[in-house]
């Protein structure tokens, strides 16, 4: 590898410092490096040329950060994680000096993602840009904590209108995280599959759908009062009474570079789960 670029979290000061000493060493073995906050888009951007390899410093927040950054690139990521439960992260902090030679004399191996891309219209207006997301599209309620109606289509069949808090489609990488904690199962993380769950249903469907990767969703709004889209949790849309926002599996997907065995997400699984109760 010839290139890497570090990213890390700005409002976490050991993510900085520890990418400072992953970047010591990767210059000190003739490794040419860029560091950058992961809330940087543009800045990254002009980064990425020639760039091999993605070290994001952090926790899952600062890996869909950097996922989004480098979307249709195909730059893989390794996560080492100062954060909390670290689902998408790869390396401890302890751990990272340690493996970084394996990686940068071509060990490893590639775990491809699969993605969702979402495309909103809103009444009488052009499409507005596509987004992508590794881990969710939600549709839920605003700063009033008063139910929204969303009329739920799939492939272009009327499923349900949820009155609810929200409604969530999530990939297999994002079903241990909104989705779980909304009573969505837990799916394979190279699935192709994705999720649609309620959050808190109102005398509406209560059950979550496992669709098959080729399903298109869309989601109609109905409320009085601002909705919001968020996409991966850090970009967030108002959304008017009205909007349609249409869904499906993204012709993009996140790489990351992992060293630990393909079966250990298996292993690592329930000692996350307890962290989180």
């Amino acid at each position: 590898m010839n290139k890497i670029g570090i990213f890390y979290h700005p409002l976490v000061e050991a993510t900085f410092a520890k990418a400072k000493q992953l970047q010591d060493f990767l210059v000190a073995n003739g490794v040419a490096v860029w560091l950058c906050s992961a809330w940087e888009g543009e800045k990254i951007k002009a980064e990425l040329d020639d760039t091999d390899l993605i070290l994001s410093v952090g926790g899952d927040g600062t890996i869909l950060r950097s996922a989004q950054a480098v979307v249709s690139r195909k730059i893989p990521i390794t996560g080492i994680n100062l954060g909390n439960l670290g689902f998408m992260t790869e390396l401890s902090a302890d751990e990272a000096l340690e493996q970084l030679p394996a990686l940068l004399a071509g060990g490893g191996w590639i775990d491809e993602r699969a993605m969702l891309e979402a495309e909103l219209l809103t009444a009488g207006q052009e499409p507005t840009e596509k987004f992508h997301a590794l881990n969710d599209v939600v549709v839920a309620r605003g700063g009033a904590a008063r139910l929204i109606q969303v009329e739920a289509s799939v492939d272009g069949q009327h499923l349900a209108t949820y009155k609810a808090d929200g409604v969530i489609l999530a990939t297999a990488t994002g079903s241990t995280g909104y989705s779980l904690a909304a009573g969505g199962p837990i799916l394979y993380p190279q699935s192709e599959d994705f999720l649609l769950v309620p959050i808190a249903p109102h005398l509406s469907p209560a059950y979550a759908l496992v669709l098959p990767a080729k399903t298109v969703v869309e989601l109609r709004v109905k409320a009085i009062l601002e909705a919001t889209l968020s996409i991966d949790g850090h970009v967030n849309l108002p959304l008017s009474d009205g909007t349609v926002i249409t869904v499906k599996r993204s012709s993009n997907t996140t790489r990351f570079l992992r060293v630990h065995p393909e079966n250990s997400f298996y292993r690592s699984l329930e000692e996350k789960l307890k962290r989180r109760r």
